[in-house]
């Protein structure tokens, strides 16, 4: 069986479209409900200079994965508690991210055999200001997130001389070898906690994309809560757990790899796909 049939046929309520490079009018922020545009509205705004001190490169990470309806219950339940990020007036920001790994995918490899420290690199380009990053993302074995980035003057698609004397001081492999592999963009809304530290994203439109494939993933919705210790202090986590939503690890780059390439290890990963598969389609549990 083919890449393409078997993705048709055992992620049904995954949109598979022909294979294409994404261009920027086609993407999924334009399908945004108008109702998500209408619970941002509600929350006071917050700039880009305030979120200074939330920056929370050295953090700890909560995800959760869920409904449009119940993103749309937990917005709605928590515009006293959060300030929401707005740019150029804009609550709903997009992003495009391409991932780097190996000729033999060694970073994925290292997150789906669960290895106690793990990498991830990529170039980021917040396309509404305009600005990119090339980016190291390190998950410590204490269970710790420390993002490293470096301003670039464009998104960064190859590992250049530039890059490599960068990537030498904070990643702790060859970089000679990474490669681009996946891109990803998404919509994200970002809340600021008025009583802690703490941050949160919400991520939905998500699509990942090859030069052959693409996969979107409808109707879901991918929460992180950043903070710097616990979160007993977090009212977003107070409504996950009102909700009966629970963490959940979900890397949108192993997701992507696994949907869209044949050859790489999934065996670990398949509980997850079919897992998100349900949430599609309404049936996860929640309990």
């Amino acid at each position: 069986m083919n890449h393409t049939s078997r993705m048709t046929t055992t992620t049904q309520s995954i949109s598979r479209l022909q294979p294409w490079m994404v261009p920027e009018t086609t993407w999924g922020w334009y399908t945004t409900s108008p109702t998500l545009e209408t619970l941002a509205a509600g929350y006071a705004p917050i700039g880009l200079k305030q979120m200074d001190s939330v920056a929370l490169l050295n953090r700890t990470d909560t995800k959760f994965v869920m409904s449009h309806e119940q993103l749309f219950k937990a917005l709605s339940a928590l515009q006293h508690d959060y300030w929401m990020l707005s740019v150029y007036c804009q609550r709903l920001s997009h992003y495009r991210t391409l991932y780097f790994d190996t000729p033999g995918f060694d970073l994925y490899n290292l997150h789906v055999n669960d290895r106690a420290e793990r990498y991830k690199v990529r170039s980021r380009e917040y396309t509404d200001s305009s600005l990119s990053f090339l980016e190291v993302k390190h998950k410590t074995r204490k269970g710790r997130t420390i993002k490293d980035r470096v301003l670039t003057a464009q998104p960064v698609v190859e590992i250049t001389r530039e890059a490599e004397n960068w990537l030498h001081g904070v990643f702790p492999f060859e970089c000679q070898a990474l490669e681009p592999k996946l891109w990803n963009t998404f919509t994200r809304i970002t809340l600021v906690s008025k009583q802690c530290c703490e941050r949160v994203t919400l991520d939905v439109d998500l699509t990942f994309y090859t030069a052959d494939h693409v996969v979107q993933l409808d109707g879901i919705a991918v929460a992180e809560v950043k903070m710097d210790k616990n979160g007993r202090l977090s009212p977003f986590l107070a409504q996950m757990r009102a909700q009966r939503i629970h963490p959940r690890g979900f890397s949108k780059y192993c997701l992507g790899v696994s949907m869209l390439y044949d050859h790489v290890k999934k065996n670990a990963l398949k509980p997850k796909m079919l897992w998100v598969e349900k949430m599609i389609k309404g049936a996860a549990n929640y309990e």
